[in-house]
């Protein structure tokens, strides 16, 4: 039998492997499911260096989701610029950067309460 943590952890190891796929950087993982005011469960933050390479790592998110695990976002916001794309997974938001746009809004310092893990590049 399969829980509701296993299959959210599946969902995370598919988004973690999508990110990677395209060369995204800077895996960081933010469980917010102790922070009764946050959004979301967990926030999944990386960056890419181009517009191109952002939209290019959001666009396989949301494709392997769907191959994968049948799971297609409720929402998703920022293809027009591809400085910032946030996919909505319900109790998952992905947060896909630009280097200079991750630091100026800096999730991981506005959720430092939360349990933060940096996933390490695989290069």
């Amino acid at each position: 039998m399969t829980s509701s943590t296993d299959g959210n952890n599946a969902m995370l190891d598919c988004i973690m492997d999508s990110i990677r796929e395209r060369k995204g950087k800077k895996i960081t993982l933010i469980d917010l499911s102790d922070i009764e005011s946050a959004a979301a469960s967990n926030f999944i933050i990386c960056e890419g260096t181009s517009t191109t390479q952002v939209s290019a790592i959001a666009d396989n998110i949301r494709e392997q989701l769907l191959e994968q695990r049948r799971i297609k976002p409720y929402n998703y916001d920022g293809y027009a610029s591809s400085q910032w794309i946030v996919i909505d997974y319900g109790d998952t938001l992905v947060h896909v950067f630009l280097p200079d746009v991750r630091c100026r809004y800096n999730l991981e310092e506005l959720w430092n309460d939360a349990r933060i893990t940096e996933i390490p590049d695989l290069d």
